[in-house]
């Protein structure tokens, strides 16, 4: 349900993407906002993201336009932020099918959208992207998007942060296990690891891949795909990748630096949870994904890894995202999605505007968790004192 008067207050938990965006739209509106995270900002999902910039591939149409005006708010951004363009780019993204697939009709529905789609013959891949291996291209050629790009999360993350703190709001990092306060059923604000109670007239769960068991903790089951994940940092090479390029075997994104970010659908299915709840990934899975990206950049440059993030990656069971009210707890809101990067400033922009005016948003209808069925939550879960432990950010 929607409040008809404004929130003054609100706590927000998750120190990623969709907290911080959310914290600062909703600051820069002028709500009274602390963000708490378990640990620093950025550790969490966003801090181990590929971060491309895209709504490539076939979507249902709400989702579509949702990524659409998602893209359209990094525009904006960087031409307000010239600074920016160290940390968010848009030099254009290139895909193509394995063996015995065709992006043929990946192509036409994209083109049938509007979506900026280029098809190139595997001859002019090294005339529209000189940094890939034209040899490792498919023969049928491959969809290149010229809009398509990639942000850097912890610089951006950063940014936005030191805005949210210039329009008022409070961020408290390395928090510990932060835990939603819901009283008589409805939430009244958070509580540290330390036991202090901040107050709120509204709290925001965005926490992430954590965000579904946080919710069955309150009694509220959220349909969840959540898997495993990893992404390798390489060391900086001597040579300059631009493209953004999703391939069969590996995704690799450039960072400002002269690093790559890679990672792969097959790679993460390695990924072991331990006991203790910790992840380890085998070296075998590492390298395979080094010599993966070697394969698909022009010159085939030896590639080693600088560092290894392993954690959780945010999908709903469905696939799109889950936004706004908890129905069964008022006060409380959350945004748990996969393909944060490219939806974190629309979603907190939004949300902060549905909390501000309580009136809902239009653009959104399609994401909301009740369209789950949601059942009502176990009482004895959510009285007086009920929580949810936060381990991410």
């Amino acid at each position: 349900m929607y409040s008809t008067s404004p929130a003054r207050k609100v706590a927000v938990i998750g120190g990623g993407i969709l907290g911080i965006s959310t914290a600062v739209h909703l600051a820069k509106g002028g709500a009274q906002v602390t963000l708490v995270t378990s640990g620093p900002l950025a550790s969490g999902a966003s801090g181990r993201s590929i971060a491309w910039l895209n709504s490539s591939g076939a979507r249902s149409a709400e989702y579509h336009y949702l990524r659409m005006l998602a893209i359209d708010r990094y525009r904006t951004w960087s031409a307000h932020h010239p600074e920016s363009r160290e940390y968010l780019r848009f030099d254009g993204a290139l895909k193509w099918a394995g063996p015995d697939e065709t992006f043929r009709e990946t192509f036409a529905f994209e083109r049938s959208g509007g979506y900026h789609s280029v098809w190139v013959d595997s001859g002019d891949v090294a005339r529209i992207a000189p940094d890939v291996d034209a040899a490792a291209v498919a023969d049928e050629g491959a969809i290149y998007n010229p809009g398509e790009g990639w942000v850097n999360m912890p610089d951006f993350i950063t940014a936005l942060a030191s805005e949210a703190a210039d329009n008022g709001a409070v961020i408290i990092q390395n928090a510990g296990d932060v835990r939603v306060d819901v009283r008589d059923g409805a939430a009244a604000g958070v509580i540290l690891g330390d036991g202090t109670r901040l107050e709120a007239d509204q709290v925001v769960l965005a926490t992430g891949g954590e965000v579904p068991a946080q919710l069955a903790a309150l009694g509220v089951t959220v349909p969840d795909a959540t898997p495993a994940a990893f992404v390798v940092f390489t060391e900086p090479l001597d040579v300059k990748v631009q493209t953004v390029l999703n391939t069969p075997r590996v995704a690799v994104r450039p960072m400002p630096d002269g690093r790559l970010v890679l990672d792969a659908d097959w790679a993460e299915q390695s990924v072991i949870i331990e006991d203790d709840g910790s992840f380890t990934v085998p070296e075998e899975s590492v390298q395979g994904l080094l010599e993966e990206a070697s394969k698909v950049l022009a010159g085939n440059p030896r590639l080693t890894a600088q560092r290894v993030a392993a954690g959780l990656k945010p999908i709903p069971g469905d696939g799109e995202p889950v936004v706004g009210p908890v129905p069964s707890i008022p006060g409380l809101h959350t945004v748990f999605t996969h393909s944060g990067a490219t939806l974190g400033l629309i979603l907190g922009e939004l949300l902060a505007e549905e909390i501000l005016s309580g009136t809902p948003s239009p653009v959104l209808a399609a994401f909301r968790l009740d369209r789950f069925d949601a059942g009502a939550p176990d009482r004895e879960a959510v009285g007086t004192g009920a929580w949810a432990p936060v381990h991410q950010s």
